[in-house]
């Protein structure tokens, strides 16, 4: 009986491994490759949104892009500000990212943000966030 009860437990591990290396293979969280698409347009509002753990919370900004407003999603206020990138209200950017739906809304999960000459790399080209450790080189 309890080696039954091993082996159950065992599959119910595997398949919970599983499914989070395939959710790794698709970039990680909900980014999708398959989704990228650049948008161009300008800063409505910068938020900073809390986290759920410890960290500083995340980076979030509404593009206009001339069709309609987009929510992007960027990442750990601490990433980018480490990377002395800086986003305000009536910046001029370019986006590169994954079109996802979250809660019944769409929004774009940066990968990339060019605001003038400068660039900020979020994510590897398979959607890998650069500051989790896990991302690959450019």
């Amino acid at each position: 009986m309890r080696t039954l009860k091993l082996l159950s437990w065992s599959i119910v591990v595997v398949g919970l491994a599983a499914a989070a290396y395939a959710q790794g293979m698709r970039g990680g969280g909900s980014y999708n490759p398959a989704t990228e698409a650049t948008l161009t347009g300008t800063v409505d509002e910068v938020k900073t949104m809390p986290s759920s753990g410890k960290g500083g919370g995340g980076v979030h900004f509404m593009l206009n892009t001339g069709t309609g407003t987009m929510t992007v999603h960027v990442g750990p206020a601490s990433f980018v500000s480490s990377k002395n990138f800086a986003l305000a209200k009536g910046d001029t950017l370019t986006v590169v990212g994954s079109r996802v739906t979250m809660e019944g809304q769409a929004v774009l999960i940066a990968r990339e943000i060019k605001k003038g000459e400068q660039v900020l790399t979020l994510r590897d080209a398979k959607g890998f966030p650069l500051w989790s450790g896990r991302g690959g080189t450019e």
